[in-house]
């Protein structure tokens, strides 16, 4: 999944529900895209690079979307404030669809996707489903069961693979079929593996049940406690992220193997990112543990 770029206070300023377009008349919405999605040195900002060329800008829009849906929820303490940034996008996605989008993010998506391209016909249908997921977001930050979970990563991490595959899929009105699955196992992996950053934000993506039966509490995982319970809960919790991803990447169909190579790349760094955290001993709760830029660069090159 996408990473931060944009220092907040312009988010912010570009973002508030209240403006009826952001305040910057200059802005190079390519530019913007491509610091919101993926900055220099970011995960995502290597495995774009592995997009097809001509796709690239559009597929750059699609994660800078992303990212500003999940900074509306994520950075709002006031879950008011949150609903009314919630409803100003899906507002945004309407002036999308009427062809006159008042923002950087929604501007590059019109640009790179004028009438008769795939966006019209199958991308867009995923960009309603991106939003209302994330209101799931706003309405509850913990979750039941694995079920109640696997809804939330369904609907919100499926929805952006759907639209990434697509935009780039040999069928796109194909993509469906293995791309939901594949953008759900790389939000779950995401969400294992910054458990720690999520607490902080007072999120906890554990099911309920789960932390019960290996006997972690939430406030343990927020006042970053460790323990072998903890140990055993992330090694459960990363054991069924790498499935995720190795049976979604298996139902790549061979044909779109090569189009795929941007989620295909996230897979991979997302795979070698758990190395790491299992290396570190799942110490995730006081740490973000990354990857090296060069480690980034080699994986998503050796990406074919």
């Amino acid at each position: 999944m996408p990473e931060r770029g944009l220092h907040a206070k312009t988010q912010d300023k570009l973002a508030s529900p209240p403006l009826p377009t952001p305040h910057i008349p200059f802005v190079n919405f390519d530019d913007y895209c491509q610091e919101k999605a993926a900055p220099e040195g970011s995960s995502t900002y290597y495995a774009l690079r592995r997009a097809p060329a001509a796709r690239q800008p559009l597929v750059t829009a699609l994660y800078a979307l992303y990212r500003e849906l999940e900074e509306t929820v994520k950075e709002t303490s006031d879950p008011t404030i949150g609903r009314t940034k919630h409803a100003w996008w899906q507002n945004e996605l309407g002036k999308l669809d009427a062809g006159e989008p008042t923002h950087p993010v929604t501007k590059a998506l019109q640009a790179h996707s004028p009438p008769g391209t795939s966006l019209d016909a199958t991308v867009r249908a995923s960009l309603p489903t991106l939003v209302d997921g994330f209101r799931m977001d706003l309405e509850q930050a913990r979750y039941l069961d694995w079920p109640g979970l696997r809804r939330y990563i369904d609907q919100t991490g499926g929805a952006l693979g759907t639209a990434v595959a697509r935009a780039t899929a040999r069928d796109p009105d194909a993509a469906a079929s293995w791309a939901e699955p594949l953008g759900a196992a790389l939000l779950l992996a995401e969400r294992v593996q910054d458990i720690g950053d999520d607490a902080r934000n007072g999120r906890i993506y554990v099911p309920i049940d789960e932390l019960q039966r290996f006997g972690v509490t939430a406030a343990d995982i927020i006042n970053r406690k460790y323990s072998d319970a903890f140990t055993d809960l992330m090694r459960f919790q990363t054991e069924r992220a790498r499935r995720s991803l190795d049976d979604a990447l298996a139902a790549i169909p061979p044909a779109e193997r090569a189009s795929q190579r941007v989620l295909r790349a996230q897979a991979a760094l997302s795979q070698a990112r758990f190395d790491e955290i299992e290396r570190e001993g799942f110490q995730v709760l006081h740490q973000r543990i990354s990857l090296t830029p060069i480690r980034k660069l080699w994986i998503t090159w050796k990406t074919r």
